[in-house]
């Protein structure tokens, strides 16, 4: 009889299992979002001072002035900028016309990228030093075109100052801005 119950539970087994209805998927999405910052913007950093030599009226004095470098951490998808440098009159003493370089006799060439960072097109604003230009007027130092992200620049600058005739002995101090935008 045992034999007849077990036959008779499995044959009963068979028919609910062949029976039950199929099992069905259950799905559940998530959106996921995340948060990509800029770290600092754009930025331009260069020496706090430079000594480029010295010379007698009516020489020209010339000298890197050191390192100046763009740092563009803003993560920008078109992360294009422009760097620029303008000069004031070089002066010693009181200023006077005999104590004072005009600026319009300070010329600047940027020469090539020292180092460079990220994707894009890094032009020198001045190649050579039979690119100088005066920067009585902000000119272009360095540039930057196309790619994303982050990415910077760095380049040595050269000064070139053709002292006046007529000018005085003195430490002649004038200031070189750069600017980045």
């Amino acid at each position: 009889m045992r034999s007849k119950l077990f036959a008779a539970g499995l044959a009963g087994t068979a028919l609910v299992l062949g029976f039950a209805s199929p099992a069905t998927a259950d799905t559940a999405d998530t959106i996921v979002t995340l948060t990509v910052t800029a770290e600092d913007g754009l930025s331009i950093s260069a020496p706090a001072t430079a000594n480029i030599g010295s010379g007698n009226p009516g020489d020209t004095v010339s000298g890197q002035i050191g390192p100046v470098a763009v740092t563009d951490e803003r993560a920008a998808l078109n992360a294009n900028w422009n760097a620029t440098a303008i000069a004031t009159d070089f002066t010693t003493g009181g200023a006077t016309g005999p104590e004072t370089i005009p600026n319009i006799n300070v010329l600047y060439w940027s020469g090539g990228a020292t180092a460079t960072t990220g994707s894009g097109t890094f032009t020198p604003g001045q190649g050579g030093a039979g690119d100088a230009v005066i920067i009585n007027v902000p000119r272009d130092a360095f540039t930057h075109t196309g790619g994303s992200g982050d990415n910077s620049a760095t380049w040595n600058p050269t000064l070139v100052v053709n002292v006046p005739e007529g000018v005085v002995a003195g430490v002649y101090t004038g200031t070189v801005t750069h600017t980045v935008l």
